[in-house]
């Protein structure tokens, strides 16, 4: 399988079994599982905590952040730059490292960026709702066999499919 630039993309399915591995990793190592909003949490409650101590204090959200010490603090910030830096070294060694902003014929770089913006942000709430990111919930609540986090994959790719065919006429 190939975007028609660079190397073929890694076997699914060896990528799947070296995240579970990760996975079972942070576990083993940090006694928790994988998630990336609890770093913008944290991000976030450093961020009020320095602006307004007393709200950051008086918050049920945020006082829960600022109470974690140590690794348990910069696990979550340390996880997320591991992420980007392990996609840019993948991207690399792949041959696809190059500025572009990959989208359709009939979209406009302005459109793609600012879909792509909105799209991130929704998911954005839709974390804060939820307290808690698709990672979170679909790899380490899905290895926990929550019952709510095996709904929530089923409802996602039952909506990636849904909306494959549309969405694949805006590549063409």
């Amino acid at each position: 399988m190939s975007a028609g630039n660079g190397r073929p993309y890694a076997d699914p399915y060896v990528a799947g079994v070296g995240l579970g591995l990760v996975l079972l990793a942070s576990f083993v190592v940090m006694g928790r599982g994988l998630g990336a909003s609890g770093a913008f949490a944290v991000a976030a409650s450093d961020l009020v905590g320095w602006a307004a101590p007393s709200r950051a204090e008086s918050s049920s959200y945020f006082s829960g952040y600022r109470a974690l010490r140590g690794a348990w603090r910069w696990w979550l910030p340390l996880e997320v730059a591991g992420v980007a830096l392990g996609g840019y070294l993948s991207a690399r060694v792949a041959g696809r490292v190059r500025r572009a902003v990959e989208r359709g014929p009939s979209v406009s770089r302005g459109a793609r960026l600012g879909l792509a913006f909105a799209g991130g942000a929704l998911m954005g709430i839709g974390a804060v709702i939820a307290r808690g990111c698709t990672s979170g919930l679909a790899l380490t609540g899905g290895s926990l066999l929550a019952v709510g986090s095996w709904v929530f994959m089923g409802t996602a790719f039952a909506a990636g499919y849904a909306l494959a065919p549309l969405l694949r006429r805006v590549w063409r």
